[in-house]
């Protein structure tokens, strides 16, 4: 019983139909008895023009010749000898594609995934576990398919062993506050750097991470432990604004005081300089007239004296009286003349 899935064959008088038509033809246009000539002409034509192919600027032409990579072309119009001498493959060279570096062993059974296969050690030798993106796409085609086996699965292992050697290089705080961009290119050019020394024709084009975080198991006393980081940061900065306030006064306050030691230390030296030249004035004073000066000085010494005094004793007899009232500046005349009275 023939196969069913299998074409119908054409039957006997159809296919001598189709020769003699093709006979007929044949024998208007003069070329009776070269039809299988004519025939062998058009499929070697066909054949020839099948090497014609057009890559697409997104594309990447690879020529495989006897199945061996033998050539990449670039966008436009070429040719390859054709089949079975040489095939034409044509990836998408332009397309982003994504890799999640989140469940690097959850890709079996779930019984078989540990979870502390995920987790990393730190600079500072804490564990955390690490979630990433990586973003990549074709950089050279040939490379891609032929010098890379499993081009993506060794992706993913370059990827991993890549974000595990910058982990252990930074400290657990760092990877997850102010250094995850950094982390993150610092993977960005090592996982390229590996890939370039594979050849393996991919590009990266960006790492993001998404989830650094300790383990389940001991998140609440890891948060415990930074939220008292925090309360002792703030306490540094506020005694350090206390100190920014407090010691600027304090500095003007000292030179103010020194200043004014300053000030007054030069004025007691000065009024010091001042009498010493002034007793060193009258000494030498004194010594060219003895009589003189001391008559002076004590005439200067009583009416320093009486000028602050507010009783004055006269002589009795009045022989000293009338000379002296008048020349003396009485601080309180009104008493005075009660008194003498």
């Amino acid at each position: 019983m023939p196969d069913p899935r299998l074409p119908t064959p054409p039957l006997p008088s159809t296919l001598a139909a189709l020769r003699q038509r093709l006979d007929y033809t044949l024998e208007l246009l003069g070329m009776r008895g070269k039809g299988l000539a004519l025939l062998a002409g058009i499929v070697a034509i066909l054949w020839l023009a099948s090497g014609v192919y057009r890559v697409e600027p997104d594309e990447q032409g690879v020529v495989q010749r006897f199945g061996r990579w033998s050539d990449t072309t670039s966008a436009g119009l070429h040719y390859h000898l054709p089949w079975p001498v040489e095939t034409i493959q044509l990836p998408k060279v332009t397309q982003i594609k994504q890799l999640k570096l989140a469940n690097l062993y959850e890709s079996g059974p779930p019984d078989a995934a540990d979870p502390r296969e995920k987790q990393m050690l730190t600079g500072d030798e804490n564990i955390v576990e690490a979630d990433c993106a990586v973003f990549w796409r074709i950089k050279d085609a040939g490379q891609f398919l032929f010098r890379a086996n499993k081009p993506e699965e060794a992706l993913r292992i370059t990827a991993e062993g890549a974000l595990r050697e910058v982990i252990s290089r930074t400290p657990i705080q760092a990877a997850m506050s102010n250094r995850r961009q950094q982390v993150a290119e610092e993977a960005r050019g090592l996982i390229q750097q590996r890939l370039d020394a594979q050849q393996a024709g991919i590009l990266i084009t960006q790492v993001q991470l998404q989830r650094v975080d300790p383990p389940a198991a001991v998140i609440d006393a890891f948060n415990d432990v930074q939220r008292a980081r925090a309360d002792q940061e703030r306490a540094r900065n506020e005694a350090q604004a206390y100190s920014n306030d407090i010691l600027p006064k304090a500095r003007g306050e000292a030179e103010r005081i020194r200043q004014e030691a300053e000030a007054y230390r030069s004025q007691v030296v000065n009024l010091a300089q001042g009498e010493a030249k002034r007793f060193d004035s009258v000494y030498q004073t004194y010594a060219q007239a003895k009589d003189v000066t001391a008559w002076r000085l004590y005439l200067e010494s009583m009416d320093d004296m009486l000028k602050k005094a507010s009783k004055v004793v006269i002589d009795g007899s009045g022989k000293s009286g009338a000379g002296v009232l008048p020349l003396l500046q009485l601080q309180d005349k009104p008493k005075a003349g009660k008194e003498n009275r």
